[in-house]
């Protein structure tokens, strides 16, 4: 728990500072662009291994459940989790996707918070879920507040097409690879 609590804190300073502009112009300053990436990066990466070790040893010591959802409920979390897959990658391409979302890979993070809150009624999932859904609420308000709209989508549909078909692969990947035997939850029955 401890661990997975201290990654969280970690996630949020590495990334909080960049939402504040003004210290994070006087870091960079202070100590230059490339040390600053490097160390926030690296801050980054072991924030998440944080989190993940410490979520899944607090899981396997047996995280105490809340509620227990509706199997329907599990059933929604992987539509909308195909649905968080699409926008992912439709953030990292250019289409009408990206457009219409305006930040989709925030949007998607903010799907993937819903999706696991609504299957899952254990403390380390809600504390996780919970716990990033506020940190990209808090992001996206300030990152409203600083940049100026995202432009119209290009003509055609080549971006979307491959937000689409890349997004089906990353949810194919993350139900029958990532999920069953990095987390140890499979989500599709046998």
């Amino acid at each position: 728990m401890l661990l997975m609590l201290a990654g969280l804190v970690l996630f949020l300073l590495t990334h909080g500072i960049t939402a504040m502009r003004e210290q994070r112009t006087a870091v960079i300053a202070r100590i230059g662009y490339i040390p600053y990436m490097v160390v926030n990066s690296a801050a980054s990466i072991v924030s998440i291994l944080m989190i993940a070790y410490g979520f899944g040893d607090w899981r396997a010591e047996g995280g105490v459940p809340l509620w227990y959802p509706p199997v329907w409920t599990r059933h929604l979390a992987l539509v909308l989790m195909l649905l968080a897959s699409i926008m992912l990658v439709a953030g990292y391409s250019s289409g009408r996707i990206k457009a219409t979302l305006k930040y989709p890979v925030l949007t998607s993070i903010k799907t993937w918070a819903l999706a696991h809150l609504l299957a899952n009624g254990d403390v380390p999932t809600i504390v996780l879920a919970l716990v990033i859904l506020a940190w990209v609420v808090y992001t996206r308000i300030s990152m409203k507040r600083r940049e100026p709209s995202t432009p119209r989508g290009p003509k055609g549909w080549a971006g979307d097409a491959f937000a689409i078909g890349g997004g089906i692969v990353l949810y194919l990947l993350l139900v029958y690879v990532f999920h069953p035997y990095v987390i140890g939850v499979p989500v599709m029955p046998a």
